[in-house]
C-alpha cells in the first residue's frame, strides 16, 4: 500500500504526457478516481469519474471521453485537472462500456441516443456548478467524440468556455445561438473526417450566430494526436495545445 502511494506521489510531479504515455501508472491513477453515480429523472443511473481538487472551491469541468469510453486515459486527465484547481467529471455516455477494438468503440458510439446523452450531460453539468465545492464558473472539453458532445453541451447547458478536440463542428447558426461563453478548436491538418472545409462551415455558422470567433488552433499532425495510447499520437503538438486548453482554462473560469 506504501508502495503505490508513493509511486501516485511521484506521478503528480509528472507531466500528464508521461503518466498517459504508461498504461500500468495511468490506471493507478484512474483508479484513484472516485465513480460517482447520478439518478437522472427518468429513472436511469448515469456515471461520471469524479476528481476532486485540494482548494475547498473551485472552478468545475465536464470531461467527455472519445469513441472508446470512460478509460484510463481520460479518468487520468480528470485526475489532473483536480491537481490543477478544477472540480473534474468526466463523464459516462457508454453505460459503464469501454471498446478495444475500433469495432466495439464504433459500436457503443453509434448506441449513444442523443436526448439521453444531452440529458446526461446537462444533469451532471447542473450538478457540479450546484456542488459545496465549487464556484459559479463551469467549462467543458471534449475529444473526437466528445469534441463533438462537448459542443453539444455548451449549447445545451451554456458553458463559460468550450474546448473541443478534434470533434465533429458541423452545427447550424440558430443552434450556436445558444452558447454563452468562448471556444476554442484543436484540429489537424491530416485529419481526413474533421477537416479545414467542416471547420470553416462552423466559422461561417458562428459569425451567421453573432457568436466571437473561435480560438481555433491547427496542427501539421493526425486525427487523435493528443491521445498517447493510440498510432496518431504527437506528443509536441499534444503538449502545445494542453498548454493552449489550461491557458484558457485559467482565463476564462478563474
Amino acid at each position: 500500500m506504501k508502495a503505490r502511494r508513493d509511486i501516485l506521489k511521484g506521478a503528480s510531479l509528472l507531466p500528464l504526457g508521461a503518466i498517459l504515455a504508461n498504461p500500468a501508472l495511468a490506471k493507478m491513477v484512474a483508479d484513484g478516481v472516485q465513480m460517482e453515480t447520478l439518478t437522472l429523472p427518468s429513472g436511469k443511473s448515469v456515471k461520471a469519474a469524479v476528481a476532486r481538487p485540494e482548494q475547498k472551491m473551485a472552478p468545475s469541468v465536464i470531461l467527455i471521453h472519445e469513441w472508446w469510453g470512460l478509460n484510463d486515459q481520460i479518468k487520468s486527465v480528470a485526475a489532473d485537472f483536480a491537481k490543477q484547481g478544477y472540480l473534474a467529471v468526466a463523464v459516462d455516455l457508454y453505460s459503464g462500456n469501454v471498446g478495444t477494438t475500433p469495432e466495439e468503440a464504433k459500436k457503443y458510439m453509434q448506441s449513444v441516443d442523443a436526448k439521453e446523452a444531452t440529458d446526461t450531460l446537462v444533469t451532471w453539468s447542473n450538478w457540479a456548478k450546484s456542488d459545496a465545492q465549487t464556484t459559479d464558473k463551469i467549462g467543458v472539453i471534449g475529444w473526437c467524440f466528445g469534441g463533438g458532445w462537448s459542443l453539444n453541451t455548451s449549447i445545451a447547458a451554456p458553458m463559460d468556455a468550450t474546448i473541443v478536440y478534434y470533434g465533429n463542428v458541423t452545427r447550424e447558426a440558430d443552434a450556436l445561438k445558444s452558447l454563452k461563453g468562448p471556444l476554442q478548436g484543436h484540429f489537424a491538418t491530416k485529419d481526413k473526417w474533421i477537416n479545414k472545409e467542416m471547420v470553416a462551415g462552423f466559422e461561417a455558422e458562428m459569425e451567421e450566430a453573432g457568436q466571437p470567433a473561435p480560438e481555433n488552433y491547427w496542427y501539421e499532425a493526425d486525427h487523435a494526436f493528443a491521445n498517447p495510447s493510440g498510432g496518431r499520437f504527437d506528443a509536441e503538438d499534444a503538449q502545445l495545445a494542453w498548454k493552449r486548453s489550461m491557458e484558457f482554462f485559467g482565463k476564462h473560469l478563474s
